[in-house]
Order: structure tokens, then sequence, then C-alpha cells
């Protein structure tokens, strides 16, 4: 059976706007485990990027826990003990414009963990992990003394790929690492990050909207929506077989690429009051085994016939 990397249980983050209470994060409860590429998806503003953050401990959870090999991540740390944690969990932001520091060198941002971490010994020994990172993600060694600006967006993310990897993470969250890149350049980054997960035993949270992309690259996929995951199954049984109203929504809305079906085929839209729960709380139930839909009691009944 394979090895618990990542427990979450019951996590929310919750944002006091002064004017409401917004439930970014509502109840999450999922596992992750020890090599495999979990997807997160769902519209924009339902969670997912603030799930990611909340996990790393760039926010305090507002409740709930979240487990890394046993360890409650947000649970009172020494600096040492978080030293140590923000070296095993590492992120690959959104925007490769905005996640680089203009003002340093390729060789400062990606050693910038190294340094931290005091993994060189020496200067040389330093700039040989530099090199031998730029090139594991596709660049050279000439790169290592350019600024940001002086690369395209892949190369960028390319960058933050290179600095993650520098600290030697086991776990990795990215954050729609694709989705400000041209779509010739997405595929190229997602097969990157492949490579990397069979040859460094890397373990990732992949967040993103695009849910073809996610599908290739996730062994798992949780759909999200309003701040909870409503269904969760193997990247295969999601795709075949959508149970929840809203994953059904998702999957119509990809493109296909057969113009004759396309033009003929018809969206489905999810309304969120179709559902009649009585006063009943839906919960994260397993319809076949791995495959979780949130339901009431009578869907569960119905979907179970």
């Amino acid at each position: 059976m394979a090895e618990k990397l990542l427990e979450i249980k019951n996590l929310k983050q919750h944002f006091d706007t002064g004017k409401g209470v917004i439930k970014a994060v509502d109840g999450l409860t999922f596992d992750i485990y020890k090599g495999e590429t979990l997807g997160l998806v769902g519209e924009s503003g339902c969670g997912k990027s603030t799930t990611g953050r909340t996990i790393i401990r760039l926010y305090d959870a507002t409740d709930g826990e979240v487990l890394f090999n046993g360890e409650n991540v947000h649970g009172r740390k020494s600096k040492a003990e978080l030293k140590k944690f923000n070296r095993k969990m590492q992120m690959i932001f959104q925007d490769p414009y905005a996640s680089l520091n203009p003002r340093m060198t390729v060789a400062d941002i990606i050693a910038e963990g190294i340094d931290i971490h005091g993994l060189a010994k020496t200067k040389q020994e330093r700039m040989n992990k530099v090199y031998s990172l730029l090139e594991t993600v596709g660049l050279n060694r000439e790169h290592a003394n350019r600024y940001p600006h002086e690369f395209s967006g892949g190369q960028r993310q390319r960058i933050g790929i290179a600095r993650a990897l520098a600290v030697e993470p086991d776990f990795i969250i990215a954050d729609e690492p694709i989705s400000a890149l041209d779509v010739s350049i997405q595929a190229q980054v997602v097969n990157l990050m492949k490579k990397l997960q069979r040859e460094h035993g890397l373990t990732y949270l992949f967040i993103a909207h695009d849910l073809s992309m996610v599908k290739y690259i996730s062994d798992r996929i949780g759909v999200m929506y309003r701040g909870k995951i409503v269904e969760l199954a193997t990247s295969e049984e999601l795709y075949r077989n959508p149970l929840h109203p809203y994953t059904k929504a998702l999957l119509s809305a990809i493109p296909l690429p057969d113009p004759d079906t396309e033009r003929t085929r018809t969206r489905q839209v999810y309304d969120a009051n179709e559902h009649n729960y009585n006063g009943e709380e839906p919960q994260l139930r397993e319809v076949t085994p791995g495959h979780y839909v949130s339901c009431s009691e009578a869907e569960f009944k119905q979907m179970t016939k």
C-alpha cells in the first residue's frame, strides 16, 4: 500500500474582510501519497491556490490539520524546525515574471535556498550545484550570470523549478505553473515536471484549471467548488465516469479537436440549487473504491444502486 506523505484533515481558511467572512477553504480532507501527483482543479476563486498556500504555511490555517510525514505543519515550531520543514516542501508559483527577483542573477536566485540551508561548503561547490540544476531543467550554465528579464516566460518557469529543486525537497506544490505560458511551452514544462518526478522521486500537488493538462500529469484529481472538494478519484476514473454535476459541467467545457462535434455539442451548466439536501449537509462519500463524491444520503443511495 502507498505511503501517505501528506494528510489534510478538515482544513479551513477563512478571511475576515470587515464586511463578512470569506470561507476560501471550508473543511478539506484528503491525503497525498509518496511519489504521486494529485491534481486540484476548479474555477477561479474556488480556493485551490489558497489551499496550496495554507498547506505550505504561507497562510496560517483557521482550523484543521496538515500532517507532513505525520508531523503537524501548523503546530508551534522553532526556527530550526521551520527551516527543516521549508527544505522538504517547496512551491512553484503561477507567475514566472513576478516570482523571480529582477535584481538578482539567475545563479543567486537558484542558490538562495542552498545558501540558507548551508548545502554548499565552497563557492565552487555552490556554482557547480547551480550549473547542474540549470542543466537539469533544460537550460545551460551560460544562463547563470543573466537576469530574469533576459528570459522568456517558459525559461523563467524553468528557473523557478530549478530554485524549488535546489534544496532537494520531497514535496512540491505547483500553483498553476503553466497558466501564464504559451500553449506550445506548457507541454514542455509539464513534461519536464514528469521527468523530474521520475528521477528525483518527487510528490506533487498540481493546482490548475486546465482539466486536459491536469489529466495528463495527475494520478488522482480532486475537484473543488466554493472551498470544498466535490469529487476525488483517479484521473482515468474521473474522466470516464464523472458523478458530481459540477465535474460534468467542467468536463463538458473542454474543447474537442473535432469542429463538427464542437458545433453540435451541448455544454452543461452547473446550478448548486439543483441539489435537494433538505437541510442535510452533504458529505464526501466513497461511491466506488477510491472514488469519492460530495453528496447527501439519498444521492449516495442513487449512485450506488
